[in-house]
Formats: structure tokens, C-alpha cells, sequence
């Protein structure tokens, strides 16, 4: 069979990074790493093709060309994937869906005719079988969670890496907290389930052989899951391969805040290459973290926390959120402080949102204060429920929020903050020249230092940077580029 993968455009978002991009000539951040696990879980003998319509254009001659299409997506995607589930039908082709969107609104999509659901190594199998029997049902779903350790490689030869700012690798799923709004324990359950070591060192020598060097993503829900193996195994192996390859990759993922509380697993992860961890800190008003379950965030000095990490050299990309029932009139300035002073130069501030299936989700249904689906998109300014705070004042106060983070004057202010007080990891690594970058330099002292409204920010910047931390002065210029996508993003 002729299999087209098809992985619909995702919305201009604050992951987007869209408007960063241009400055390296990049198309997307991240490649699709569910259909290319899908595409390694379908029979060796049928072609494949993969469409990354954040990439590239989803052509009459793709369809053509295929007997089937599969598609995943995430919430955010669902416009785009309603557009192409349209497309497809209209040419006569028959669709096979699976991923987030589908697994959590399979309902709203009575249209696909083969909904494979849950995790693929789980429910794809019978997919297949009943495909080859010509007996496929319409859904199929699993209440089980498979284990990851045969789960394949991605099939990287799908794609052209070039046109992607980093690639991806996962090594465990699920999460171990159960946050009031996160639909995590959903979708991937509360036990975190990890690869083997060897499975993982597998991954990125086929990244390294491929040709890649740089960024990877663990795209993992919560990296620290399982601290103990995560120690004990998996670190010690990527120090080994990492210092035996010169260090080719530098790695970032997702972690709870209580990273800051293991010193041995810090160091591990900078020795390992790990130099960025997103962190959900939610919100600095304590009843609001008791409102929604974030346990792991009460009763700490999240600044302090933040710091500590940060001065292990691995930098805090930072989630927060807006419109808990417990968030005072006095929250917004709460979350401009913490965001100022902890120089987490990535704050991502959203709205809070109450996506399908979660408990917040259910507890506003109970109460009726339900509006609308999410659209997976939390910073679009809309509320899919009925929040305490006045509606209006909420938005207005986000809105605030937004504006006075991405600044010119307060943005530039926190990146100092961070340079001042953030130590990289001392061991040497090779650094790799990419013209990429030179160029995205001299595209950004046009863009943002001459014609930009930031631009007395944008030199002083630099000048402070090459003065006090010259070996910063890379990332310097990276958070100038970024500032730029985020006031776009938000019109800030």
C-alpha cells in the first residue's frame, strides 16, 4: 500500500516560533514524532510518504499518489485537520486518525473512517490485522498502557531535518501528579513508563549518523518521573555516548519544579547536555496552586527554586497561568513580579483553559459554567468557561500581563537578569559553526537593532553582554530574536 502521513499546520503560537524562525531560516521548531513512530510501526514493505504542512504544501498530487492517510494532531491542530479530513474525503481517500485531537474528541469526528486511539503500539496492531482482512471497525481503543520498551525508532528517512530547528526523542510517558487541568494522566496515565538506555542511545546515534547536530527535545511529560532510574541508568549512559561524541547535541525537556530539589540530578543532566527545562510553576498564589492540585509547586520558594536550577546551568523556560478561582485582583502584578525577578526569559502566561476529559473539566461542567471545547490554544484571549473573576477584568489584567513582560524595556531588563545570574555548565563542548546562525545575528541587528522599536535595548543588550558575559553573547542575541516573536505573538 501507498501511505500518506499528514500532519496539519499548528496555529501561530508562543511554541510556535514562528516569527524566530525566519531569522535561521527554519520552517517549524519540531518534526512530527508521532507519525514518524507510526510510519516505523506500519509493515516494512509499504511506501510511505510524509506531509508536514508546517513544512510544506499538501498537494493534489500527494493525494493522488496514496491508497490511505493517516493523520495526527493536537488540539491546537483541529482546524487545520477538519480542513484536511475534508480535503481527503473529497478526493475519495479513506482517513486513519489517531493522536491527542482524536483520542480526546474522537466524537467530533464521525467523518474519519478508522479512528486508531489511545497509543498507537497499543491499538494499531488490530488496526492492521483487520485491515488486511478487509473487517477494519471504525474505532479502536485500549485501556492499556504499552510498554515503551518496544516501541521503535522514529523513521527519520520521512523527513528532510534541515527544515526543522530541532529534533525530537522521547524516553518516557506519563506523569506521576495529577494536576486539577493537565489531561497528561488521560492520554499517557500517572505511571511513568521509560525506554531502556540502549534504546535511547539508539535514537540519537541514528539522529548523529543522519547528520544532525544540535537541539533535541525529550519531549517527555515529565522527564523526572522516575528519578531513580533516570540516575541510576539512562544519565550515566548519555554522559558516556555524549563526551565519547564530543558532545553533538544539547538537550532540553519538561520537568516538575522539584528538579531544583536534587542537586546529583542537576549536575547529571548539564553533564549529560541538558541546558533548558520547561517547568509548569502555574502561578505564585498558593490557594491557587491547592485550587488546582499542583502539589509539587505548594509550600516552596518557587523563585528560589527557579534560581538553584538556573545556577546548575540549566536554563527555565516557564509556564504560567491566569484565571484559577482563587486568583485575587491582585494577581496580575503577583505573576509580573515573579516573572521579573526570577529572569525566566521564556515565560509562557496562558489563560486557563479546560480541555475535554480533564477533572477541571468536569467539575466546571458540574457547576455549568462551561462555554465552549478548548481550542488548545491558551493564549488566544478567550475563556472556554465562566471564570469567578469579572470576564472582562480577567482578559483586561491578561492582557497586562502580556504587555508589560514583552516590552522592549521589561523583556530586555529580565534577559539581563538571567545573564547576571545564570551559570553555564564550566565542561567543555564542541560548538559547531552554523551559517544559520551567523546570518540570524546579522538579520537581527537589522530587524531588531535598526529598524526595530526595541532597538536602544537591543545594543545595550549586546554591549552589556560582550562586555560582562561575552561567551553569553549567542544567547543574548537568541532571547533578542525571541522577545521579537513573542510581542508579535501577543502584539505586546
Amino acid at each position: 500500500m501507498k501511505i500518506l502521513l499528514v500532519y496539519p499546520q499548528h496555529p501561530e503560537t508562543f511554541w510556535s516560533f514562528k516569527y524566530a524562525l525566519k531569522f535561521i531560516s527554519k520552517k517549524a521548531a519540531f518534526p512530527p514524532l508521532g507519525l514518524l513512530t507510526v510510519a516505523a510501526l506500519l509493515p516494512r514493505e509499504w511506501e510511505k510518504k510524509l506531509v508536514d504542512m508546517n513544512v510544506t504544501t499538501l498537494t493534489d498530487a500527494h493525494l493522488d499518489w496514496a491508497d490511505l492517510v493517516f493523520i495526527s494532531a493536537m488540539v491546537a491542530q483541529k482546524k487545520s485537520a477538519q480542513e484536511t479530513i475534508q480535503k481527503c474525503k473529497t478526493k475519495g481517500l479513506k482517513v486513519v486518525a489517531g493522536g491527542p485531537l482524536f483520542t480526546t474528541q474522537s466524537s467530533e469526528f464521525d467523518s474519519v473512517d478508522h479512528l486508531v486511539l489511545n497509543e498507537a503500539e497499543e491499538t494499531l496492531a488490530d488496526f492492521l490485522k483487520d485491515l488486511e482482512n478487509n473487517s477494519a471497525r471504525h474505532i479502536y481503543k485500549s485501556q492499556d498502557w504499552p510498554d515503551i520498551r518496544e516501541s521503535p525508532s522514529p523513521d527519520w528517512q520521512l523527513i528532510n531535518m534541515k527544515k526543522y530547528e530541532s529534533m525530537s526523542i522521547q524516553y518516557s510517558r506519563g506523569c506521576p501528579f495529577n494536576c486539577e487541568f493537565c489531561n497528561i494522566r488521560l492520554l499517557n496515565g500517572e505511571k511513568p513508563r521509560q525506554k531502556s538506555k540502549e534504546q535511547v542511545i539508539e535514537e540519537l546515534e541514528l539522529l548523529y549518523r543522519k547528520g544532525w547536530r544540535g537541539a533535541v527535545f525529550f519531549v517527555d511529560d515529565n522527564f523526572i518521573g522516575n528519578r531513580a532510574v533516570l540516575k541510576k541508568q539512562l544519565l550515566p549512559a548519555l554522559i558516556d555516548w555524549a563526551d565519547q561524541k564530543k558532545h553533538p547535541f544539547h538537550f532540553y525537556t519538561e520537568a516538575s519544579i522539584n528538579l531544583a530539589d536534587d542537586e546529583d540530578l542537576m549536575h547529571l543532566m548539564a553533564m549529560a547536555g541538558f541546558d533548558k527545562v520547561f517547568i509548569g510553576i502555574e502561578t505564585p498564589h498558593e490557594e491557587s496552586l491547592i485550587e488546582c492540585n499542583k502539589y509539587t509547586n505548594k509550600s516552596r520558594d518557587l523563585m528560589a527554586d527557579v534560581k538553584k536550577i538556573q545556577g546548575n546551568g540549566i536554563e527555565v523556560q516557564g509556564g504560567f497561568i491566569i484565571g484559577f478561582d482563587h486568583d485575587p485582583p491582585s494577581i496580575f502584578e503577583k505573576q509580573i513580579r515573579f516573572i521579573q525577578q526570577s529572569g525566566i526569559v521564556s515565560a509562557m502566561v496562558g489563560l486557563l483553559t479546560a480541555v475535554k476529559g480533564t477533572r477541571l473539566y468536569q467539575r466546571l461542567n458540574q457547576e455549568n459554567r462551561l462555554l465552549s471545547t478548548s481550542s488548545g490554544n491558551n493564549t488566544d484571549f478567550s475563556l472556554n468557561f465562566i471564570p469567578k473573576m469579572n470576564m472582562e477584568t480577567l482578559i483586561d489584567g491578561y492582557k497586562k500581563v502580556l504587555q508589560t513582560i514583552y516590552s522592549p524595556k521589561d523583556y530586555y531588563k529580565r534577559v539581563i537578569t538571567f545573564l547576571k545570574e545564570f551559570k553555564p555548565f564550566s565542561k567543555k563542548r564542541k560548538n559547531e559553526f552554523h551559517l544559520s546562525y551567523l546570518l540570524a545575528f546579522l538579520k537581527s541587528m537589522w530587524r531588531l537593532g535598526i529598524i526595530g522599536k526595541e532597538r536602544v535595548y537591543y545594543w545595550r543588550l549586546l554591549f552589556w553582554t560582550i562586555w560582562r558575559r561575552p561567551r553569553m553573547l549567542g544567547q543574548a542575541v537568541k532571547f533578542a530574536i525571541f522577545g521579537f516573536h513573542f510581542r508579535k505573538i501577543f502584539n505586546a
